[in-house]
């Protein structure tokens, strides 16, 4: 089990602790130092001075290399972070949920660990574990292990209801999360089992929430502020906040990644935003996502065109950055858009909306032009 990782990121070479948030930048040298570096020897006196500086619980001197250190080797590939759907089921069916169907399908162990060791390959070091609830997957224990063992930081995004358990928290004390992201659904039980449609969901997600906070993981909340719980924005905020964990609130929905429009009505009317300019992503470059079945699209709402991990390896990735610049050019309903300089939505997520046949304020300049002027 290692307690520091020293990676290529990009351009740079990092030095970063699992279950904590900041990190060192290694210079070259000091990285090729690592690298090289006898494993049975003791760690460097630099490293450890450094390391003390900046988590200064951590005291490496006199520990052997192989104990505490692992070093990842530079990637060809230039990838830093992606996004793996561990599944798409859940044990919730919230109104707003941009899955749409919840299926419970997905790859064998074998064929899961194989993406991973891929993803790790390119040159990932920073995952997101999602879903679905990631969680209720049988294979999600062994998948974490195995991706925390082959160097990665991990988030796990989650709904908290199964926080609580046991053999969860062991592996998460085991081998820690660089964070938990909790998705939240209202501030009372009315609210929130109304919204995932889950009589008891609110009972489940307030003792995995207990759980979690005893155990110190490193907590995110996502608050989602939708037409059934919108009374209650400013209470899910408070409770955040009484709980002393960080949170982001979002307002907008989207349509689902078949292009259904069935959720938008979830959407709070008094709470839709207009995003800001979107000024362009690493999607497909240094970046991407996979789906249960090892299907890999420059990020989740752009899945046209997806490579097979399990059937193409880490070549199929070659293709995927010209797939993401032919994705992001604006075609179909956006063509010859005068507007297109400012738009505040990529190419793939306006056409998830046109297909939803959505209202056009919800997502595009012209529509709340309309709007204003109506």
């Amino acid at each position: 089990m290692h307690d520091l990782i020293a990676s290529p990121f990009l351009e740079q070479h990092l030095l970063v602790r699992p279950g904590t948030r900041g990190g060192l930048l290694l210079p070259e040298p000091r990285y090729e130092e690592l690298r090289h570096l006898d494993r049975a020897a003791p760690v460097p006196s630099w490293l450890a001075d450094s390391t003390r500086e900046q988590w200064p619980d951590l005291d490496l001197a006199g520990r052997q290399a192989a104990e505490v250190l692992l070093v990842r080797e530079p990637s060809a590939w230039g990838y830093s972070r992606a996004s793996w759907e561990i599944n798409l089921g859940c044990n919730l069916a919230c109104k707003q949920c941009y899955l749409g169907l919840k299926v419970n399908s997905g790859m064998p162990l074998g064929d899961k660990l194989n993406c991973l060791k891929i993803m790790a390959e390119a040159g990932v070091l920073w995952l997101q574990i999602t879903g679905g609830e990631p969680t209720i997957d049988r294979d999600f224990m062994k998948s974490y292990a195995a991706a925390f063992d082959l160097g990665m930081m991990l988030t796990i995004s989650t709904n908290g209801t199964l926080l609580w358990r046991e053999n969860l928290l062991n592996l998460f004390r085991e081998r820690p999360p660089y964070r938990v992201t909790v998705s939240m659904y209202g501030a009372s039980k009315a609210s929130y089992d109304e919204l995932t449609q889950r009589d008891g969901a609110w009972d489940l997600f307030v003792q995995g929430m207990n759980a979690a906070r005893r155990a110190r993981l490193p907590l995110r909340m996502s608050i989602i502020v939708t037409e059934d719980n919108a009374h209650e924005e400013q209470a899910m905020i408070a409770l955040c906040e009484s709980w002393d964990v960080e949170y982001n609130v979002f307002t907008n929905m989207t349509p689902t990644i078949y292009g259904g429009g069935e959720v938008l009505t979830a959407q709070s009317k008094e709470h839709l935003r207009m995003r800001k300019q979107f000024t362009g992503c690493n999607a497909g470059h240094t970046f991407f996502h996979t789906d249960p079945h090892g299907l890999v699209s420059i990020c989740k709402i752009g899945r046209d065109d997806q490579i097979s991990l399990p059937n193409e390896g880490i070549q199929g990735l070659a293709r995927l950055g010209a797939i993401a610049d032919r994705l992001m050019l604006r075609t179909g309903g956006c063509s010859g858009c005068q507007l297109s300089g400012a738009c505040t939505v990529c190419r793939p997520l306006a056409k998830h909306y046109q297909e939803a046949k959505a209202p056009l304020a919800s997502y595009c300049q012209h529509g709340q032009k309309a709007k204003v002027n109506a």
